[in-house]
């Protein structure tokens, strides 16, 4: 004997049934909102096709299923649903709006060789390096640029250790203030 359709308003019967342990209730209930919502989905998928409407159905489902316990019982079931649905059927559309892709062999030729483009990085450390006069230029570019230790440093400029790590120091404020670190 076939089972009478559940009104909308009984699954939230069915769904607090569920949530206390109730398979058969669980059950039911996905296969009622699985009638409920397929209309919703199907207005969301732009293609129609039928594989197309199970599989963001199916990915509503499982959504429902992970997130069941954000419903508050006593509240109504299908604005709940009906959120999950929307939200679902979003992400689906942009992965489909997303979803072209481009042989990058055909763009080789007018793509620049990246070991020969300069990076963003060493465009930056040059410009702030270049922002500094003098002994801190010079102090900064041999420690961080170079990556020579103070005291390389210190007898490649015939100066003390002291006078490196003073300069140092302010050559590395003076790029703080200058780029708006401070």
């Amino acid at each position: 004997m076939p089972r009478s359709p559940l009104r909308k308003d009984g699954l939230g019967e069915l769904l607090a049934r569920a949530m206390g342990g109730d398979e058969a209730a669980y059950r039911r209930f996905l296969t009622e909102i699985s009638t409920v919502l397929k209309p919703f989905v199907m207005r969301w998928t732009r293609s129609g096709s039928p594989s197309d409407v199970e599989d963001l159905l199916q990915e509503v489902l499982i959504a429902v299923h992970q997130k069941r316990h954000t419903w508050r019982q006593g509240e109504p079931v299908m604005p709940w649903l009906y959120a999950i649905a929307k939200y679902k059927s979003i992400d689906a559309h942009r992965r489909r709006r997303h979803h072209g892709s481009v042989d990058i062999g055909d763009l080789a030729e007018t793509l620049d060789d990246p070991t020969t483009v300069p990076n963003a990085v060493a465009y930056d450390v040059a410009r702030a390096v270049g922002s500094l006069s003098g002994r801190q230029k010079d102090v900064v570019s041999a420690i961080s640029v170079e990556g020579h230790s103070i005291e390389e440093t210190a007898q490649r400029f015939g100066m003390t250790k002291g006078a490196v790590r003073v300069a140092f120091h302010r050559g590395l404020s003076s790029i703080a203030e200058t780029f708006g670190r401070k």
